[in-house]
């Protein structure tokens, strides 16, 4: 009986007093004109590799320092540790850039760059390793190591 009613008044509903699509949310302020979603700082400095000649053309081939965090779905550190590279990492505001690698997916990159555990952090300069490390991090460790990496 509560079903019918609920849905006899919004059969009842006319189009115009339903809300429209971009009423949703009234109190939102419009996107700033010529940007878009995901421009935020983390979105530019951060990037999910593709396949191999994405890593090439934006890891090894790339003038700026990249940290390559490679990571898994299923590791539960690296679901710890991922966000909190990607904020360190935004934090440098464009000095460094975080490259992702999911190692289930591209497993020819895993073992090209040696990782045998995850996660697996390593540090590159001009499309070379430079540092690394294995497993998680706390803030001020990941600072030393990126400050480390540009050199501040």
């Amino acid at each position: 009986m509560a079903q019918r009613l609920v849905v006899r008044r919004l059969l009842s509903l006319t189009p115009r007093t339903l809300p429209s699509q971009g009423s949703l949310a009234p109190h939102a302020p419009p996107a700033p004109p010529g940007r878009a979603f995901g421009s935020s700082a983390s979105c530019r400095s951060t990037f999910n590799v593709q396949d191999g000649s994405d890593f090439q053309d934006r890891v090894v081939n790339n003038p700026k320092p990249v940290v390559v965090d490679f990571h898994a779905q299923w590791c539960g550190p690296c679901k710890i540790l991922g966000p909190r590279l990607e904020k360190m990492v935004a934090k440098q505001e464009g000095k460094v850039l975080m490259a992702k690698v999911d190692i289930d997916d591209h497993t020819d990159l895993a073992i090209e760059y040696e990782v045998s555990a995850v996660p697996t952090v390593l540090a590159m300069k001009n499309g070379d390793v430079v540092d690394k490390f294995v497993g998680i991090k706390d803030e001020d460790q990941l600072e030393a190591f990126l400050k480390k990496l540009i050199g501040a």
